[in-house]
């Protein structure tokens, strides 16, 4: 499963090539607000022999009663460093995990299709749901609380570690659930099946969905490719829906902003000990179409980095609930036998230099949260009607493109 954070890499930063997810962990891998891609973790130095560590790992080897294997110690002895740390969104991956991760960037999943997170109060949360997944026919849906796994309680348990435990290809996993209005316990079936992280609907009377699960490699292009594809179909508007994405990688969410962007900043990041670094959007975007961009409390991390961006600079109105709030980085390093710790490394500012950790995205127009989903739909097509009633005019008089400044 994939855990949403927001990471980056100082390599991936100096080659644009970057993630940013909020704490999430799909039944796959662990996907997070990451500014790394492939293979761009760092590598740890090696370790002095002879710490104190190693002598606590030998002397409990040698004398517990209950004798216990040596990368059990050592991922213990891990997850106590991060713990110790504070860091809500610091993980461990164990070599399998990290793994999974990497293929989660793809948009290959393995798993019964949640994406946890965690909790603000503790504990672990679900963060979002992929649709044609076992969990998602099942009824769970973003902001449950997962409480067992197997019948063994999550809340002592790092998300990575729950995350590995509801992986795998194939076999049934049974979970509680807990629910506004109870606790459900399921059994879960795995598979593994390319993700379709982009759909396009395409509505009645020339308006346009573009409805993004996730920013994972190849989502930048693919929303480009449907502006592409049929403008006529578009004419009176695009809605693009983030609702309920957790977030991913920071250089499809530059992408995607871009694709509605002539130039001009989308996200800045701030990282201990370095200057502040901009990443700009690329090419030529659709600055003249009406857009609306729907948003919701599991909206989270490149998610809000292109909420923000498109707000911000006057391109887009955004509708729905107050979004989640992660406005912090986090960088992958690599160890030795395949696993991987990551860490908060810094903090990202939309383009107005403003922090939205903690915060979050106040829409344009307010749905109430837990609304029905189909207010805020009703909500954005009225938002385009009057928008591009208000732009008929301009656009019959001057060729000038609206917004995207």
């Amino acid at each position: 499963m994939p855990a949403h954070r927001s990471r980056l890499s100082r390599a991936a930063w100096r080659g644009v090539s970057m993630t940013g997810f909020v704490a999430v962990v799909y039944v796959a891998g662990v996907l997070t607000g990451m500014v790394t891609s492939h293979g761009s973790a760092q590598a740890a130095s090696s370790p002095q022999a002879g710490g104190i560590l190693d002598q606590a790992e030998a002397r409990i080897s040698s004398m517990a009663a209950r004798p216990v294997a040596r990368g059990v110690l050592q991922r213990g002895a891990i997850e106590g460093m991060l713990k110790a740390l504070g860091d809500r969104w610091a993980s461990y991956y164990s070599p399998g995990g990290y793994a999974s991760f990497q293929q989660s960037l793809d948009g290959r999943y393995t798993g019964v299709g949640l994406w946890l997170r965690p909790g603000a109060a503790g504990g672990v949360q679900v963060a979002s749901v992929q649709p044609d997944s076992s969990a998602g026919r099942a009824g769970i849906v973003a902001g449950d609380m997962l409480l067992s796994v197997a019948g063994h309680p999550v809340d002592s348990q790092p998300v990575t570690a729950i995350a590995d435990q509801l992986g795998g290809d194939s076999g049934t996993v049974t979970v509680q659930v807990g629910t506004p209005t109870g606790t459900r316990t399921l059994r879960l079936s795995r598979a593994s099946f390319a993700t379709q992280n982009v759909t396009i609907e395409r509505l009645v009377g020339q308006i346009t969905v573009i409805h993004v699960l996730a920013f994972t490699h190849g989502v930048g292009a693919q929303v480009r490719a449907a502006l592409a594809t049929d403008p006529a179909a578009y004419a009176a508007g695009i809605v693009l829906d983030l609702r309920g994405n957790p977030g991913g990688l920071i250089t499809e969410a530059v992408a995607v902003a871009s694709a509605f962007l002539d130039g001009g900043p989308v996200v800045t990041y701030e990282q201990r000990g370095e200057p502040a670094r901009t990443l700009d959007a690329t090419g030529t975007g659709n600055t003249r179409t009406p857009l609306v961009v729907l948003v919701d409390g599991q909206t989270a991390s490149a998610a809000e980095i292109v909420t923000a961006a498109l707000q911000e600079r006057n391109r887009a109105v955004v509708v729905g609930s107050q979004t989640f709030g992660k406005g912090s980085v986090q960088q992958p390093t690599l160890l030795s036998d395949g696993s991987a710790i990551e860490l908060t490394v810094g903090h990202y500012l939309t383009p107005s230099g403003r922090s939205i950790d903690g915060v979050g995205i106040t829409p344009d127009v307010i749905v109430p949260a837990g609304a029905p989903s189909t207010l805020a739909e009703a909500r954005a097509l009225e938002v385009l009607n009057g928008l591009d009633a208000a732009l008929a005019p301009v656009a019959a008089s001057s060729p000038a493109p609206v917004g995207g400044r």
